[in-house]
């Protein structure tokens, strides 16, 4: 009878064994515990620890070196090891026949030069990874001392990625004073770096006076660390350009001359001798964030509140309450604060409304709501732009309850309002943004609600506007925003958004929004376009109050959802605004 068998017959069965290894190095332990087949001594502090060499020679390079060649250590039985320690030999043989070991505060630095002496560098790596668990901003400058003597370059990493993250709280200590030149430059010109940069030149003067007389001749070349341009003027020519050490400096002194020309021609280029500090990029710390604020909230009331939305959670956090209610006010941000200007204060039980010309600001540093100075006339449903210093007021309503064609601007060089060229053409709710020297009013509406088609261009060097009569334009309670030098224009009573391209003086169609839009807000954050609320018209014709976020891409001409506002909102402010973070970006 023949047998047919169920299956076909195995030829080959590749087996390994996963607790061999660990298995046999137990085996060697407890050889080397009773003292079997062990043919070296290991010697620290008169205290011998026996082992197998070949154990040892298969554990590291250096015994292997020690044991395999013509070193006289090879034929002994004996082996002193200098510099080592019976306690750190000892946790240093277990771990080599254990794969374990515990790593403490006492014995860390003992066994990693050990590790390094004798090149266990995963041992090495162990203790790097639990002193960098030790790290904080009290010993992150000991611990960079100490990874240069050991050689550690990962553990100095940390350190210093502890030290700029933590920068405020190290520049305070006693040790950061201590810190050589080219130590302190290194800092400075971190990009990681979180501080203001207003802490950063306070910083340097603080370690020159630590020392002044051998340290005074660096004032130049730490405060070419400085980056100007992210400083409000007034603290420039206020308290830098009046520090002593700064005027005791020709250079630093023709830097500050520099600055004030630059600011005082209106132009964004600069020279060559200041071209490479102003150009300098902010810190990877320094992120701009989205700030919603004021407005009219569900419809109900116009509101107090101001949101800043967190890109890393998604979600938004509740800032300082605005101190009023405020009806159509602008919203602008310069230097790093943001402005409400001017706007409609209701009273409740009167029903009636005063037209202000207060100014109020915020920082996120302070998250207080403090008044600046106020504009020359009180107005409301107005338009406000920033560039580069300056804080333009276009138009809105004033106490007269008539359109205005009036133009303030602030100077934050010399904390003032003065009054430009009025508007050549009253209008309400047009699309307003600045760009090359130039601020651009786009459409709106005349006093009888009927739609402008034009183009109203202010120079802001010549103080001069003039005027660009064009179908394409019919945009109403539409923001702008910059992006390239194309100024969009989204939505306005429409679906539609357009981008003037300033440099070929044209129009160019991008994808329209989901629905007609108005009295909606939007910004720009990292080269996008963030648009926040508004009303819509719904399939019935009918205007209902949105929470919708969205984000506009120009390189893919898409939208994108960002989800919903905690509530709905329509004529508010959206603005960036820079939040410093100790998490920083990544170049």
């Amino acid at each position: 009878m023949t047998l047919h068998p169920l299956s076909k017959t195995l030829e080959v069965f590749p087996f390994k064994d996963p607790e061999l290894s660990s298995h046999m190095l137990s085996q060697l332990n407890s050889l080397r515990n009773d003292g079997i087949l062990t043919d070296v001594l290991l010697c620290a502090d008169n205290t011998e620890i026996p082992c197998h060499r070949n154990v040892l020679v298969s554990s590291s390079p250096y015994f292997r070196a020690m044991f395999c060649s013509n070193f006289v250590e090879s034929t002994q039985g004996r082996v002193n090891l200098k510099g080592v320690s019976a306690n750190v030999l000892r946790g240093i043989v277990d771990y080599v026949y254990t794969g374990a070991i515990t790593i403490n505060m006492d014995m860390v630095l003992p066994l990693m030069q050990a590790a390094s002496m004798l090149h266990y560098g995963r041992l090495f790596q162990a203790c790097s990874t639990f002193l960098q668990a030790q790290l904080s901003p009290d010993n992150c400058l000991s611990m960079i001392r100490l990874s240069e003597i050991l050689h550690c370059d990962s553990l100095k990493e940390k350190a210093k990625e502890m030290a700029v993250r933590s920068f405020s709280d190290v520049a305070a200590s006693e040790e950061f004073c201590e810190l050589s030149l080219p130590e302190l430059m290194c800092y400075l010109e971190d990009d990681r770096l979180c501080a203001e940069e207003e802490q950063v030149f306070e910083t340097l003067l603080a370690w020159i006076h630590h020392d002044p007389f051998s340290r005074r001749g660096a004032i130049h070349d730490l405060f070419k660390k400085v980056r100007l341009r992210y400083i409000h003027p007034t603290y420039i020519f206020q308290f830098i350009a009046n520090d002593p050490l700064v005027q005791s400096s020709s250079l630093c002194s023709e830097i500050i001359d520099s600055v004030r020309r630059l600011m005082l021609s209106v132009s964004a280029k600069c020279g060559s001798e200041l071209k490479p500090l102003w150009t300098t990029p902010r810190r990877y710390t320094c992120r701009e964030s989205l700030v919603v604020v004021g407005g009219r909230k569900n419809n109900e009331q116009t509101s107090r509140e101001a949101l800043l939305y967190d890109e890393r959670t998604q979600r938004w956090q509740w800032l300082a309450k605005l101190p009023l209610r405020l009806y159509k006010a602008a919203y602008v941000c310069i230097h790093s604060i943001l402005y409400v200007v001017g706007g409609l204060s209701l009273n409740v039980a009167s029903g009636e409304g005063a037209v202000s010309a207060t100014v109020y600001t915020l920082s996120l540093k302070t998250n207080q709501w403090r008044t600046a100075k106020p504009m020359l006339e009180p107005r409301y449903a107005h338009q406000s732009v920033s560039y580069l210093h300056f804080i333009f007021v276009l138009g809105g309503i004033g106490v007269d309850k008539q359109i205005s064609t009036s133009v303030e601007r602030y100077n934050s060089m010399f904390n003032r309002w003065e009054a430009m060229s009025p508007l050549p053409t009253a209008v309400l709710h047009p699309a307003v943004a600045a760009n090359d020297q130039r601020v651009y009013v786009f459409g709106g509406e005349d006093s009888m609600q009927n739609p402008v088609r034009e183009i109203q261009v202010y120079h802001i060097s010549r103080n001069l506007w003039s005027r660009l009569e064009t179908r394409t334009v019919k945009n109403v309670c539409a923001p702008a925003a910059v992006i390239d030098d194309k100024i969009y224009i989204i939505g306005g009573y429409t679906r539609r958004m357009i981008a003037y391209d300033t440099k070929a003086n044209r129009f160019v169609k991008c994808e329209n929004l989901r629905e007609r839009r108005m009295h909606h807000s939007a910004t720009v954050i990292n080269n996008k376009l963030y648009v926040t609320g508004g009303r819509f018209l719904n399939g019935h014709d009918i205007i209902e109050d949105s929470d919708c976020f969205e984000c506009y891409d120009p390189k893919s001409d898409a939208w994108s959802s960002r989800g919903s506002l905690p509530y709905k909102l329509f004529d508010h402010g959206s603005l960036p605004l820079i939040c410093l973070s100790n998490r920083p970006n990544t170049p």
